[in-house]
């Protein structure tokens, strides 16, 4: 039997249903008993486990990352780097000085910042947020070395489906049209 209680709320039901189109009581009292187990029992089963939290790097993590990826030991040194200006020369305005732009340097050049894998919400397909990221491999949840030129249009078309404007219920120019250059970074050839 079950440890659930049939409450106030479920017995005035039970007694709504009962007086108004006859049904037995004891047959209701039963059935919201089962699905009260049913329930119970669901909820143990699917309940997600808590994804692990992740440590996100420090500002002082995520400008080491970059020092050593260009192998140099400060920003003094960064800003001289030749390899640096070459990799940043088409990223715009560039302020050392703000977090935000260092960690938009990670993205850009070193990869996915711990925490913002696995991501969700607007913008986000695949688990990366396609609005911080240029990984359009990733963003139609495909592999360079497995998959082909093949797969990345049927999964740039199943996901035109979902985000083109002229879907009413989900469609979303500005997601489509990233999603439009991701694709044509993919295929096109130049």
């Amino acid at each position: 039997m079950s440890s659930n209680k049939i409450t106030a709320r479920i017995e005035s039901e039970i007694q709504r249903l009962s007086s108004e189109h006859g049904y037995s009581d004891s047959i209701l009292r039963e059935f919201a008993l089962f699905v009260l187990t049913k329930e119970s029992t669901k909820s143990k089963t699917t309940a997600k486990p808590k994804p692990p939290k992740v440590k996100k790097l420090t500002i002082t993590q995520v400008k080491q990352a970059i020092y050593d990826h260009f192998g140099v030991k400060d920003t003094k040194e960064l800003k001289k780097s030749g390899a640096f200006q070459l990799a940043t020369s088409s990223m715009g305005n560039i302020s050392l000085s703000k977090k935000e732009d260092w960690e938009q340097l990670y993205r850009k050049l070193i990869g996915i910042l711990p925490g913002e894998e696995g991501e969700s919400g607007y913008g986000c397909i695949n688990g990366i947020n396609i609005f911080k990221y240029d990984m359009p491999w990733k963003a139609f949840g495909l592999d360079p070395k497995v998959n082909s030129t093949e797969d990345v249009k049927a999964a740039y078309r199943d996901l035109s489906k979902i985000y083109h404007p002229d879907n009413s219920e989900t469609g979303n120019a500005e997601i489509f049209d990233r999603l439009t250059v991701f694709y044509k970074s993919l295929t096109e050839k130049f």
